[in-house]
């Protein structure tokens, strides 16, 4: 989210843009790949290019960068395009999405089919069950997939598993134990639940729907079907999140911001809140916190409780996305690339690169692929947390369908944001539904086909 300040920097970027992995001068005819750099860093995307280069004997010329649309929109303006973008939905600036809205995609279908480069199995032997079936990677909804389920995080319900062993309470499996659980936290000065940022409501309200209605609720929902805002199934996704947002702690709303999320992730940590929805990043987001934490502490955590007891709980399943820009020179080249995105020796890098945490201390990187049988291989929190749907947990995946820009609506304003004025009572629960009505109505009428 941070901007580059500087002309002189920005002049620096573009004209070094595709400097190589291997070698920090420019190499003609090389493959380009741009991939943003997270908090996994960047040498795992170094490491990769190089091994890739030794596989294949193609070479690579790696971008990596923490604000990646601001070096590669530019050029990309221009008709100079990467040969493969490793950038998710979901971000501020919305690159990857503009993208999806204006078909600038080229399809991976030929990916799937392909033998991952150095081994004897398809790609599609080699991803999990569903990664490649949801609107995050098919957006169009045309049997075709444009991009490539990347680094995957387990989303769920965190908490202070020490808290819970010491008070004696089980973690609950349907909303009514949650309430009855929010009852007796509320009696020991504990609130129920808090929340990073209303931008947090995305996995959980995914995973929410998929509880209640299933599959078939959750792609009407996501396709913004007439008349689904006023389904039995959706009266009972608002009645619990009206009903949550008077067990959030009061102070929620006042620090779910880009600057102060951290606090409301401590009040879990802190004991002052019980549940917070989040990804599996929270360790290495909090591992400087927790190791100034004057209470016990462990993290846990837990699926979205199910509407009943015949019912399941679910998960949401948040994956980052590869691409191959429709306008890229070296398609044949980067469609190599993706599917070795998914070989084991990309794998073994993109999970155990050394990196700097914030705390000062060497960790691993911990960017996981979903690749079939990667969970057995992982220890420590990641077995927790990767372990989630051999517990139990189903897999929520998927979003909302593409939409042709509407000015002054967009998902999260539509969906999320609205959550903050919820809990603070400045928005009841009617105003918020029918907002998201009016809103889906337009959506609808602009779906990409």
């Amino acid at each position: 989210m941070k901007r580059i300040g500087s002309l002189l920097l920005v002049c620096a970027l573009v004209i070094g843009l595709f400097t190589g992995c291997r070698s920090n001068e420019s190499k003609s005819g090389a493959l380009k790949v741009a991939a943003i750099e997270t908090a996994y860093g960047a040498q795992m995307w170094q490491e990769v290019c190089k091994a890739f280069t030794e596989q294949t004997g193609i070479e690579v010329e790696l971008t990596t960068d923490k604000n990646l649309e601001d070096v590669i929109s530019g050029p990309m303006q221009n008709g100079e395009y990467p040969d493969v973008v490793h950038l998710a939905t979901g971000r501020p600036a919305g690159l990857t999405e503009q993208m999806i809205k204006q078909k600038a995609l080229y399809p991976l279908d030929k990916v799937l089919e392909s033998t991952v480069p150095g081994e004897n199995k398809k790609v599609s032997e080699k991803i999990a069950g569903g990664f490649t079936d949801t609107s995050l990677t098919n957006p169009y909804g045309d049997g075709k997939t444009y991009l490539a389920p990347m680094f995957y995080s387990p989303c769920g319900l965190f908490y202070n598993q020490k808290l819970f062993t010491e008070k004696g309470w089980t973690v609950p499996t349907t909303w009514e134990e949650m309430w009855e659980l929010g009852d007796k936290a509320k009696a020991e000065g504990i609130a129920l639940f808090t929340y990073p940022t209303a931008g947090y409501f995305d996995a959980f309200f995914f995973a929410l729907m998929y509880s209640i209605g299933g599959a078939a609720f959750f792609d009407k929902a996501t396709h913004y079907a007439e008349g689904i805002w006023d389904s039995a199934e959706a009266k009972t996704v608002f009645s619990i999140l009206d009903k949550l947002a008077s067990y959030t702690h009061e102070k929620t709303p006042a620090q779910a911001n880009n600057q102060d999320f951290t606090k409301n992730q401590l009040m879990v940590m802190q004991n002052e809140a019980l549940f917070m929805p989040n990804g599996t990043w929270i360790v290495g987001e909090m591992a400087q916190a927790e190791s100034t934490l004057t209470n016990e502490f462990a993290w846990g955590m837990t699926a979205l409780p199910a509407v009943n007891s015949n019912g399941a709980g679910y998960s949401f399943c948040w994956f980052e996305q590869a691409w191959i820009p429709a306008g890229a020179e070296s398609k044949e080249a980067a469609e190599q690339f993706i599917a070795f995105l998914y070989s084991d020796k990309a794998c073994e890098i993109f999970a155990n690169t050394p990196i700097q945490s914030e705390s000062g201390t060497t960790v691993k990187s911990n960017a996981i692929q979903p690749v079939l049988g990667i969970a057995d291989k992982l220890e420590g929190n990641n077995k927790l947390f990767f372990s989630i749907y051999d517990n139990g947990a189903k897999a929520a995946m998927g979003g909302f369908a593409a939409f042709k820009e509407i000015p002054g609506i967009d998902i999260s304003t539509v969906f999320f944001q609205p959550i903050d004025s919820l809990v603070a009572g400045t928005l009841t629960i009617e105003e918020y539904v029918t907002n998201i009505k009016t809103a889906s109505d337009q959506m609808r009428a602009n779906l990409l086909q």
